[in-house]
Parts: C-alpha cells; sequence; structure tokens
C-alpha cells in the first residue's frame, strides 16, 4: 500500500532506477542497493515492508540474501529471475520468498504483485487455532503442528494450509484458491495451486502417513480429518 517502505535490490542501475521511480510516483518510499551485501546490511536495520530483490547480484546472491534475511525477518520478499531460470523459482519459493516475477516484466505486473504481497501482510482479527485431528494450525503464533511437532511452512504453504482448513469438508476450485490465498489480481502462473498443494503433501501427508488434502478431478481440491 502507498506509504509502506520497500528495499529494492537490483545492480542493473537502469532498471533500478526505472522501478524506483514508479514505486516513488504510487506513494511507495524506496531505499535501493546495487549489491547484495549493501543489501544485506540495510534489511538488517529493520523498517521494511517488503523486499524486491534481484537473483544475480554481486557480492551476495539474491538467493543468499533471501536466506539471511529469513533468519531474522518474515516481511514479504519477491524475487526477480531471468525467464528461464526454473530452479531458481524453485528455490527461491523453498527458501521462503513469497512471489516471483521474471524479467523481462511490465511495471503493472510488478505493481499488481506487490500489493498482493502487502496484503498479505496486514493483521488480521484474532482468530482460535485450528485444529483437526493431531494437526493444528495457530494463525496468531503462525505456527502448525502435528502431534506435537512443529512443520515448518513458508508463508504462501501456511495461507494455503489454513484456507483449506477454514473450507474443512468442501472442494475449493483452483481459481478460488488463487483468489483466497494469491489474490484477485495474481498474474502468474494458474498450476502454481497445484504446485502449493503437493508442498503442503509432502510436508504433511507423506511425512506423517496421512490423508488430509484431498483432489477431486476436474473440480479442485478439499480438506478433511487426517486419515491414519
Amino acid at each position: 500500500m502507498p506509504g509502506e517502505k520497500i528495499l529494492l535490490v537490483e545492480d542493473e542501475e537502469k532498471l533500478a532506477r526505472f522501478v524506483e521511480l514508479e514505486l516513488l510516483h504510487e506513494g511507495y518510499k524506496v531505499d535501493k542497493a546495487m549489491d547484495g551485501r549493501l543489501g544485506l546490511e540495510l534489511a538488517e536495520k529493520g523498517g521494511y515492508d517488503l523486499f524486491l530483490l534481484d537473483v544475480m547480484l554481486p557480492g551476495l546472491s539474491g538467493m543468499e540474501l533471501l536466506r539471511r534475511i529469513r533468519r531474522f525477518s518474515q516481511v514479504p520478499v519477491i524475487l526477480v529471475t531471468a525467464r528461464d531460470a526454473v530452479m531458481d523459482k524453485v528455490t527461491g519459493l523453498d527458501s521462503g520468498a513469497d512471489d516471483y516475477i521474471t524479467k523481462p516484466f511490465e511495471i503493472e505486473e510488478l505493481l499488481a504483485r506487490i500489493r498482493v504481497a502487502l496484503r498479505k501482510r496486514q493483521p488480521v482479527p484474532e482468530s482460535e487455532v485450528l485444529i483437526s485431528g493431531k494437526l493444528s494450525l495457530d494463525p496468531e503464533r503462525h505456527m502448525v503442528h502435528y502431534d506435537g511437532e512443529e512443520i515448518t511452512l513458508t508463508n504462501r504453504e501456511f495461507d494455503l494450509l489454513k484456507t483449506l482448513m477454514e473450507h474443512r469438508n468442501k472442494v475449493l476450485r483452483r481459481e478460488q484458491l488463487l483468489s483466497l490465498v494469491w489474490g484477485y489480481d495474481y498474474l502468474g502462473e494458474t498450476n502454481v495451486v497445484d504446485v502449493y498443494i503437493r508442498y503442503l503433501r509432502s510436508k504433511i501427508d507423506d511425512h506423517y502417513g496421512v490423508k488430509t488434502i484431498h483432489t477431486v478431478r476436474g473440480v479442485g481440491y478439499g480438506f478433511r480429518d487426517p486419515e491414519e
């Protein structure tokens, strides 16, 4: 949202200046770094609402910068990757990135992704812990446990699981999940839902030998109490 502060870490000077001017025009406050090490120094000082990181950076790569940021902050991170760098996208999401955008990009798409990421960060009313069998999700503490063991999820995985649990025993279409979890103005690939469903299944269903997330072929996905 306008007025919030963004750290832009990008070593392509012309692109960095262009993005900076567009963000300022939208009402955001912007700090800029041209290499990963300076980006880390600024990030450690805090006060940011979102980090926009290029993957290919001198000094400290964007991926390593992301990993270090995640040690002390859960502020949303959007990665900027090369168009064919599929592994960068997968690695970035696994490392805690909230989203990514590929070069070259339209500034309108970047601004839309920023709005979605910032909207997700807005405080929500206090809510009760969601419990299903041995699985529990605490929205306030942003924690998930199975039989007392903590499950580490990325922000997006957490939001997806929370949405599924809130609609227990109902089937949600992929389009509904995109709207509820990624935001109505999400502009990425539609199969992202399937990718994150696989992530959740690997961390919960496969890991604990249960079945919570069910596929309804041709429709979407639904959550049921764990079947052990």
